[in-house]
């Protein structure tokens, strides 16, 4: 049987993250991972190039059901720190937009320069090994573990829960984290994808689809939640980073409101050419600000065609209603296949901000994706797996 300071589940961001720290203050810490590779969600982020943190990146970029639990973390580790610690790898990297850090060559990048820190602060990392079962001794735990088909017992004084949450399936998702959590009293939110494109009915759809590759700039609103960017209509609904950051705030049932034109009085342009060229159409006004696919298939939803002198205000008011105040209801999401992050998680009300410790459970930690603490497209859900994972090495 083996003992060490640290056991740490999971070789994602967060827990390689915490693996580096622990071990730069001289605690002996083994990871346990159980797919073929480490950090493979870094691998695959942001295209092969990981969006590895935001320059703007703060704690109103993060959805909880506590929104102080953060603060205290991000202020102990922020973005300034880990772009400081990319920076003294010499890994060269650029802003791609809204203070979007992205490597310039590849996210491999990111994985040697994590696996370098933990080689230096002598980490074992320990691939393809399954957790059995885990128990709490009067000090520490013991964490049952298979290998193939050998167990192994091991011990250790610090538990780390860095199992991130049930997105995208196919790399190694699991419900670990949230088993343990429940298994020791803590609290566990209710689960979504998040970070994901819109699935609509049948009839709706099949219009997305007759659309799909088409890209707007637009503004997509639930209550007085907004984000403003792209839209791209797909073979399944509507996609796109604004869809992407509103479907984490959207629930079943929820209606969307979506604005196609955000910098533009509609009606007050279409009443204004009217008066001015009565004899212009619709098409060659909206040809001019949407893509000409989108026009057509709005314009004939609306069943409107004709010179401007023919339309009555109240059906031109109307269209400019369906192209900026367009109101549509999802049937759901394309689901954790294609989820960036989950929402939802360990309730952060049963971990302390101050060290990611369990309240109920001495030496027991929850770092990154599987807490309940869900950030914005962009670099953030990165951000929160550093700054937790940094916090809680320098406590276990």
């Amino acid at each position: 049987m083996r003992n060490f300071d640290v056991i740490i589940i999971g070789a994602g961001a967060a827990g390689l993250m915490c693996a580096q720290i622990a071990g730069k203050r001289g605690r002996s810490v083994l990871i346990l991972e159980h797919t073929e590779k480490p950090a493979e969600k870094i691998r695959i982020s942001g295209g092969g190039r990981c969006n590895f943190t935001n320059y703007y990146s703060n704690p109103s970029s993060f959805i909880s059901n506590n929104s102080h639990f953060c603060k205290s973390i991000f202020s102990k580790y922020s973005q300034k720190d880990f772009i400081e610690l990319v920076q003294s790898h010499k890994i060269a990297f650029h802003e791609k937009k809204l203070g979007q850090l992205f490597c310039n060559n590849t996210s491999q990048d990111i994985i040697n320069m994590l696996l370098t820190e933990c080689k230096k602060s002598d980490v074992t990392l320990q691939l393809k090994t399954n957790i059995h079962t885990v128990k709490a001794l009067k000090i520490g735990f013991k964490v049952n573990t298979k290998v193939g088909n050998s167990h192994e017992i091991l011990e250790c004084k610090s538990l780390v829960i860095a199992t991130g949450g049930l997105s995208i399936p196919k790399i190694g998702a699991s419900k670990l984290g949230y088993e343990i959590a429940k298994q020791f009293g803590l609290g566990v939110t209710a689960l979504k994808p998040a970070l994901v494109p819109l699935t609509f009915h049948s009839n709706f759809q099949s219009r997305c689809y007759a659309l799909s590759g088409v890209s707007v700039d637009a503004e997509i609103l639930i209550g007085k939640t907004s984000f403003r960017e792209g839209l791209l209509f797909t073979h399944r609904g509507l996609s796109g980073p604004s869809v992407l950051q509103i479907s984490s705030y959207w629930d079943q049932g929820t209606k969307i409101t979506v604005n196609l034109l955000p910098d533009l009085d509609l009606f007050s342009l279409i009443k204004q050419n009217k008066s001015e060229f009565p004899k212009k159409t619709l098409k060659t006004i909206l040809y001019n600000h949407l893509p000409k696919r989108l026009v057509d298939d709005i314009l004939s939803e609306l069943d409107l065609n004709g010179k401007l002198a023919d339309l009555s205000h109240e059906k031109l008011r109307s269209l400019s209603k369906r192209v900026q105040k367009w109101d549509v209801i999802p049937n759901g999401t394309e689901g954790y296949r294609t989820a960036e992050v989950t929402c939802g998680g360990v309730n952060v009300n049963d971990i302390s901000a101050q060290t990611m410790e369990a309240k109920s459970q001495k030496g027991l930690y929850f770092i990154g994706e599987v807490i309940d603490v869900t950030g914005h497209l962009g670099g953030y859900n990165f951000q929160w797996a550093w700054s937790s994972g940094f916090v809680a090495g320098q406590d276990v």
